[in-house]
């Protein structure tokens, strides 16, 4: 029987190559958006984005990654990106600008990655990131300095090779109150229950070899969408 993976690293190579093809993330959006990504797709999303962390911030164990998205699947993918080279990520709910207002943004950050990149003050490398199923660049133009994910991402290998230490805390570390997994749950994960629980509910599903329903904030998990997703 397989391992429980119990890092990072050990969660992208179950990912990866445990029944690889079958759902493991399933977002609805607004304006009905539907996008479905097998193990294999998902793993190799984050191993895309692990690599443009490395090659083009140059980040790695030590470096901070704010994330300035709101619940999304390519949130998703950034947390596990950020993990995977080891490095530490604020999530908007739990980290606060020194004056406790605004979610992690430049304060105390090297990277910041989001969707509104015209709101981040100097300082800090800044990543646009347009969250759009289809969206193969950033719509209009950026502030200067500003990287365009989508548009440089996939340019990126799809295999990420380790370096030292990264990828390797546990993530019962990374993730307060992960708990148990139950062994191939499909679970229904709204966006409006906040980072802190989506992360928790989600990582706790994949472990388990399971797979989540991610529902935008402003989606509504009605009883039709449940039965069709038979969570």
């Amino acid at each position: 029987m397989p391992s429980t993976p119990a890092t990072p690293l050990q969660l992208m190579d179950a990912l990866r190559t445990r029944d690889a093809t079958a759902p493991r993330l399933t977002w609805y959006g607004p304006d009905a958006e539907r996008i479905e990504l097998s193990g294999r797709v998902l793993e190799n999303w984050v191993a895309k984005t692990a690599n443009f962390l490395v090659d083009e911030l140059d980040a790695g164990p030590g470096t901070v990654v704010a994330l300035r998205l709101p619940v999304h699947w390519r949130s998703l993918v950034w947390l596990l990106a950020g993990w995977t080279v080891g490095a530490g990520v604020a999530l908007p709910d739990t980290a606060t600008d020194d004056d406790g207002g605004a979610p992690a943004g430049a304060s105390g950050a090297d990277i910041v990655v989001t969707d509104t990149p015209g709101d981040v003050p100097s300082g800090p490398l800044v990543v646009a990131v347009a969250l759009p199923a289809l969206a193969m660049r950033w719509p209009g133009d950026l502030p200067r300095g500003v990287l365009d994910y989508a548009g440089e991402v996939r340019a990126h290998s799809d295999v990420y090779q380790s370096f030292g230490s990264g990828g390797t805390e546990p993530l019962e570390a990374l993730v307060p109150g992960l708990g148990a997994a139950e062994t191939g749950r499909r679970l229904l994960v709204p966006g409006s229950d906040g980072w802190a629980a989506v992360v928790r509910a989600s990582v706790g599903a994949w472990v388990g070899g399971g797979s989540i329903v991610l529902l935008d904030a402003g989606v509504a998990a009605t009883d039709r969408l449940r039965e069709s997703e038979r969570v």
